[in-house]
């Protein structure tokens, strides 16, 4: 599919990496936000500005949108000035992770209003969004996949999960799900070791040569808890709310998330303790106040115990 020109909505630190991508390819991009220092830095690449909104939808034939709550979405698309109101937009492709139910009455209004809506949620992080190397998950009609298919690609591998509205969410909640409960137990276990004297780098390094490898100590610890610097790119409340979503929506469905639900009281500790705006990987931090050390890799036999 190669529109005319391609709306994106809502450049924060995913959604500008992916504008910026979609610009550098050549196409031609018209792009919103609150924010006018984001609209400034992609103008300065080479795309437009809009306004507001609905002079994205009224000028692009495709619209993407990287938002950061299910009630953002609801708003911009669905509002009186909102993207089902424009004259020109014919598909709608949500990068956001905003739960089925929202997907579901996304597709189900624009459905009425003869625009496609495309279920995408993505997974892979800063660098993957910088990088063209995302994840897509994908589920909208399988003839309007086929034609954007070319367009996500630039984004990095679209796969179809299916037609079903809302099953991109599903799966996008399953694996944050997944990718939260490794951090929660990887910090449990670690400051464990720390406590009683290991050293977390060699620590990560067996893990991740043993049975506990998973994606926190192949990645976020190294880069971003053993050094100290808790910069991973994601935050602590988008991880609370993607949670909390996947929970919800497992009560909907009857399945019992016990396991879950204890890592989702730790990231609202977290949130509680180190603010909304905080780097997921900070789900060690109350671990480390509450045994009186510190996963760090400069710490070394002789100190890593912390205080006791």
């Amino acid at each position: 599919m190669s529109p005319k020109l391609i709306g994106f909505i809502g450049l924060g630190k995913m959604g500008a990496l992916m504008a910026t991508r979609l610009v550098a390819s050549g196409r031609d991009v018209i792009v919103y936000d609150t924010n006018s220092v984001s609209v400034e830095n992609l103008v300065s690449r080479g795309a437009k500005s809009a306004k507001s909104v609905r002079e994205v939808a009224d000028g692009a034939e495709v619209v993407f949108a990287s938002l950061p709550t299910p009630d953002v979405v609801r708003d911009v698309v669905l509002s009186a000035d909102g993207i089902g109101k424009g004259f020109a937009v014919q598909t709608f492709i949500d990068l956001s992770t905003t739960g089925p139910r929202v997907a579901s009455l996304v597709h189900a209004e624009l459905a009425s209003q003869g625009i496609a809506a495309v279920d995408c949620p993505v997974s892979g992080g800063i660098a993957g969004a910088r990088d063209g190397k995302l994840t897509l998950m994908v589920s909208c009609a399988s003839e309007t996949f086929d034609e954007i298919r070319g367009l996500l690609a630039i984004l990095g591998k679209p796969v179809f999960v299916g037609t079903q509205p809302g099953s991109a969410q599903i799966m996008k909640l399953a694996n944050n799900l997944l990718a939260a409960s490794a951090l929660a137990i990887t910090a449990e276990a670690l400051v464990f070791g720390v406590k009683g004297g290991l050293d977390p780098e060699v620590m990560c390094e067996i893990f991740n040569m043993s049975s506990g490898r998973n994606t926190a100590t192949i990645d976020k610890f190294p880069r971003a808890v053993l050094t100290g610097t808790f910069d991973f790119g994601f935050s602590t409340g988008l991880a609370y709310k993607d949670v909390r979503l996947c929970l919800d929506e497992a009560e909907a469905f009857g399945v019992p998330t016990p396991v879950g639900s204890a890592v989702r009281q730790i990231l609202a500790i977290t949130q509680s303790k180190y603010g909304a705006d905080s780097d997921w990987t900070s789900m060690i931090r109350p671990f480390e106040e509450w045994a009186g050390v510190e996963a760090r890799a400069s710490k070394r036999e002789g100190d890593a115990r912390g205080s006791e």
